[in-house]
């Protein structure tokens, strides 16, 4: 495998995503399949005379933290781990897997019992600057179904990495995505058609956020939090989701007032009613957002990079981010996705929005 170019990587989460300035304290993330791209940002990080305080764990850490962990490790955490989240001043993390489907043996209720236990610390992290990215690694490649090489190239293309200056590249997306934000910023209704689905939200008075890659990165989306009961409808995501692991497609919901009434999911189902039931929040959405990344062109099995592909639409069960001003508390957020390019469409109190 060709990855991207580590240094280059960096320097993009350093300067655009992280804003990196002397004296922050940086908690870089990552399994040991990423020590390239972090060893690439301990590096960057101490040339802007900040902290780099490296977290590497082996690929297998998690799926054995399941298989061992006791009640108190299901139904807490260490308290030093919110600590550490709460001192520091940004938090990036990796993802770098030696199995995507590592956790597909694990029981989801388990999943879902220490997703809720450990709200706080991931709170605390949302309330830190913060960034998620992607390493190419084998797995990754396989689950895309795509070769080594050509898995990399498709990564470097979508962190804007082939481009002469990425960092300009994002720029232009971002102002792109502003005229969007500026569009939807007067929207009441959001409906979403295509084939199974007719679905109508509320986001009169919402804030819709230009996600440039300043955390997510790559990003290139623009969403906001729908009023919290004002779904309506049924929406079939046609793009296949996998949260820790666990393949989960053909997902279909049935909205009545903002409560999804009816799930069942084609492959998964079992993962998706334990998500449901994580708590009082995950049965409402938290989150609409719009993809606009033209460097991925299709779905590879990732969640960070299949809900920003361009001709796509994805609704999050679970949490809101409040500064959209959505207010659905949750340990749960599910970014499912639907792709529009073959028929579907969204339109803003009725008048078409571009779906590519």
């Amino acid at each position: 495998m060709s990855p991207p170019d580590p240094d280059a990587f960096a320097a993009l989460l350093c300067d655009w995503c992280l804003e990196v300035e002397p004296g922050h304290q940086i908690l870089i993330a990552t399994s040991t399949l990423g020590v390239e791209p972090a060893l690439a940002m301990h590096r960057a990080v101490l040339e802007r005379d900040a902290w780099p305080l490296l977290r590497l764990a082996p690929p297998e850490l998690t799926e054995d933290f399941y298989r061992h962990a006791t009640e108190r490790h299901l139904d807490g955490f260490a308290p030093l781990e919110l600590l550490e989240v709460q001192t520091v001043d940004s938090v990036l993390r990796i993802q770098a897997p030696g199995n995507t489907r590592a956790l597909a043996g694990i029981e989801p209720e388990l999943v879902a019992r220490a997703a809720l236990a450990r709200s706080p610390v991931q709170e605390a992290r949302l309330g830190k600057r913060w960034c998620g990215t992607l390493w190419p690694t084998p797995a990754l490649a396989q689950q895309a179904a795509m070769g080594e090489r050509e898995y990399a190239s498709f990564v470097e293309r979508a962190l804007f990495l082939d481009r002469a200056d990425p960092l300009a590249a994002w720029r232009e997306l971002s102002r792109r995505q502003a005229e969007l934000v500026d569009r939807l910023s007067q929207a009441r209704e959001i409906r979403i058609e295509a084939d199974g689905t007719d679905l109508r939200l509320d986001v009169a008075g919402r804030t819709w956020i230009n996600s440039d890659g300043r955390r997510n990165m790559p990003s290139g989306e623009v969403f906001t939090g729908p009023h919290e009961h004002s779904a309506n409808g049924h929406i079939h995501f046609t793009i296949p989701s996998s949260p820790h692991g666990v393949e989960v497609s053909g997902i279909e919901l049935e909205f009545r007032d903002g409560e999804v009434v009816s799930a069942r999911a084609a492959h998964g189902n079992a993962y998706l009613q334990a998500a449901l039931a994580t708590d009082s929040g995950a049965r409402y959405l938290g989150e609409l957002g719009i993809g606009t990344n033209s460097g991925i062109d299709r779905a590879t099995g990732a969640i960070l990079f299949d809900e920003k592909m361009a001709g796509t639409i994805h609704l999050a069960l679970g949490r809101s981010y409040p500064e959209t001003g959505g207010v659905n508390a949750s340990a749960l957020h599910w970014d499912m996705i639907c792709d529009l390019r073959s028929g579907g469409s969204i339109s803003a109190d009725g008048e078409p929005l571009p779906v590519q």
